[in-house]
């Protein structure tokens, strides 16, 4: 056994073989597959280490202790002298390979303790009663877990881990492999997300545009109608930035050439491009990571060994995805260097082209006899393919910027997944539950370390006759109130598909959208350097209260909002304000005490949104899209939640907050409107503004 203090409040412990612990010479393989796991592998702390009595072992790093030892193994981690979480280690040894070792992790939790993360869920964001598998696709698992206790745990391996929480008052976990690689955290939940992404990669500040408003084509819709769509919206001053374009793949290999073309569905893909260009409109469009099976390229790769085969050396035919409009294909094996590159380099000439974000999805259910080039089979191809798909695509997109910036999208989840921007949304049901739905999953992944997930305002893909104005308008309304959101395509579910008063309120809600870039584009920035999301849990956000942890549809937007959707029809809602801070109502200007609760009845034109006391909202100009943004003028309005306190989150830092005698000092607010809470006088001096409380 090895442990490290490996950053402040993080321990590693690593068991195994000898030759596991301290390899000769770590294979190519091993090397890569650290880089998928780690950004950081060196360790950056140090501790003390005591043995208070035979066999047991205390080792202190700041306020946290890591204590090991016992009649059975035993880990306990302490905070402050107090025990946070005790756990049990085990180990099966291999049988027959040293690598079919299992090692097993008990923690002993309380009542009432919840567990968070573990990846996407649209149910209860406590993980309690589920069992998952972190290679199986359809369990939307990621490695990170944590409690509102102030522990978290991620299990460091691309092989099998199996998390099980249906047993009362344990948490269970089960590794693969020939040793294990453990990282504990402690601290508050926000604290365990900066030091988990800070350990495993975080994603770098994309572009303005990809915060504008999307619009996803139709299944079957042709580029001639999402072209009159746009020019409709635009008409009806609507804002619209980017159209994400419908399966099947827009771009793919010829059939007997290693060279991308654009799909048969757009004659003139220049053309479009151009005329996307004159409406201000970003193109989005998805890929497949292979080659059609029949065509003579699959033959000749097939030949070179670019392409992943089974247990008998022939290539493994995937049977078709909505990317490949169904038809059989072969996935190129991107282990291999010379295939990573190529796949790479065809997209940077589409990119070149006009299209400037890929989709891929590239999350497939191998089977065992599946191998890769570089030896990767089973759970690690399961695991590592969906990564080495989205590391190509970001070589593309990111590569050519310095520093690198740009989105690529996809619906896949593995380890390392936070890296990579922008992570899409589920599909979901055209009604209420729908509408719960996807905001449950953008905020459990969140509580798994990932910083940005979209929504969809419906789905093209399922009837749309419980979509009502109602719900559309509410839907909106928390889509505004997050990272981003896209529209569909589908005539019944575009704003024109609704009644004057209806599209109003649509237009209202978009120019809210707009007025908030500058807000939102603070909070991504935010999470570039600590790794909170954008969308923000109670349990996250509030773990010392856990009366707020059973409201699971409000969040926090960023550290300044308070957002509580209306989730049911009829329009009241109620609404609980966190303990420990002062709320002040966007909708009427009046503060409310912490660990209140309200019933409210908001209009189809409102949200109940919440200011945090101490916190400031910066606001933009109204825009039909980003291109009218001047980067250099951004800000046009600044909200006060109360006296000043905090920095707010604006992109790169242009407003500085100082507090001296009383008063708060803000330097950076020339030629803005400022908008104080009741009891605070304001002052101005140039571009220094002074607010101190009113006499």
């Amino acid at each position: 056994m090895r442990i490290e203090a490996h950053a402040p409040g993080v321990f590693r412990l690593r068991c195994g073989p000898r030759t596991w612990l301290q390899p000769a010479k770590p294979s190519l393989r091993l090397q890569r597959h650290a880089q998928m796991l780690l950004a950081r592998d060196e360790a950056v702390g140090e501790f003390e280490c005591q043995s208070p009595a035979p066999g047991h072992w205390h080792l202190t790093h700041g306020d946290t202790c890591l204590a090991v030892g016992g009649p059975e193994p035993t880990l306990r981690l302490l905070r402050q002298d107090h025990c946070i979480a005790q756990i049990h280690l085990s180990a099966r040894p291999a049988s027959s390979t040293e690598d079919d070792a299992c090692w097993q992790l008990r923690w002993s939790l309380g009542e009432d303790e919840g567990i968070f993360g573990l990846g996407e869920t649209q149910g209860d964001l406590d993980r309690r009663a589920a069992r998952l598998v972190s290679d199986v696709p359809a369990d939307r698992c990621l490695p990170l877990a944590w409690s509102p206790r102030g522990w978290g745990a991620c299990v460091n391996t691309l092989d099998r881990v199996e998390h099980g929480l249906e047993e009362a008052g344990a948490y269970v976990v089960q590794a693969r492999g020939a040793g294990l690689d453990l990282f504990l955290f402690v601290g508050e939940p926000g604290e365990i997300l900066n030091q988990y992404t800070a350990l495993t990669g975080r994603a770098g500040q994309p572009n303005l545009w990809p915060m504008g408003v999307w619009l996803d084509q139709a299944p079957g819709q042709s580029t001639e109608d999402s072209l009159r769509q746009i020019r409709s919206l635009r008409e009806q001053g609507l804002a619209l930035d980017v159209l994400q374009l419908a399966d099947p793949a827009i771009v793919g290999f010829q059939a007997d050439k290693p060279v991308f073309e654009w799909a048969a569905r757009v004659p003139n893909w220049r053309a479009f491009s151009q005329a996307a260009q004159a409406l201000d409109v970003h193109l989005a469009g998805s890929c497949i990571p292979g080659v059609l099976q029949g065509t003579p390229l699959f033959d000749e790769w097939e030949d070179r060994g670019w392409l992943l085969c089974d247990a008998e050396g022939d290539v493994w035919v995937c049977p078709g995805t909505p990317a490949s409009g169904g038809q059989p294909f072969g996935l190129l094996d991107l282990t291999h260097k010379d295939a990573a590159r190529l796949f790479t380099e065809r997209h940077q000439q589409a990119l070149e082209e006009g299209l400037d974000a890929p989709i891929c999805q590239a999350q497939f259910d191998f089977p065992d006899g599946v191998e890769a080039r570089g030896g990767e089979t089973g759970a690690t191809l399961r695991t590592a393919y969906p990564h080495l798909a989205r590391r190509a695509l970001f070589d593309a997109v990111a590569a050519p910027r310095t520093p690198q910036e740009g989105v690529m999208l996809s619906r896949d989840l593995f380890p390392g997944v936070q890296r990579f921007a922008w992570q899409q949304g589920p599909t979901v049901e055209n009604s209420w539950q729908g509408y719960a739905d996807t905001l449950r999953a953008a905020l459990s992944v969140g509580n798994s370390g990932v910083a940005v997930q979209t929504h969809r305002l419906g789905n093209a893909g399922q009837p749309a006759s419980g979509m009502n104005p109602e719900l559309y308008l509410r839907w909106l309304a928390m889509c505004v109130f997050s990272a981003n959101f896209s529209f569909q395509g589908h005539p019944d579910l575009m704003p024109d598909a609704f009644d004057d008063a209806t599209r109003a309120l649509v237009k209202h809600w978009l120019q809210w959208r707009y007025r908030l870039l500058p807000y939102v584009a603070g909070i991504i920035d935010d999470a570039v350097r600590t790794g909170l999301p954008v969308q923000r849990s109670m349990a996250q956000a509030y773990p010392a209260d856990p009366d707020a942890h059973v409201w699971d549809t409000q969040y926090l937007l960023g550290p300044a909002l308070l957002v509580a959707p209306v989730m049911q029809a009829g329009g009241s809602t109620e609404v609980y304000l966190p303990k420990g801070d002062a709320w002040w109502d966007l909708a009427t200007g009046w503060r409310y005490e912490g660990g209140t609760r309200w019933t409210l009845q908001p209009g189809l034109d409102t949200i109940p949104v919440f200011g945090r006391e101490g916190h400031m909202l910066c606001l933009g100009p109204v825009a039909q899209h980003t291109g009218e943004i001047n980067s250099a003028r951004i800000l046009e309005e600044v909200w006060m939640f109360g006296m000043p306190e905090h920095n707010p989150v604006v992109m790169r830092n242009k407003i500085r907050v100082m507090q001296m005698q009383g008063s708060s000092y803000i330097k950076g607010l020339e030629g803005l409107k400022i908008l104080p809470s009741e009891g605070l006088e304001v002052k101005r001096r140039g571009a220094e503004v002074r607010i101190s409380r009113a006499r």
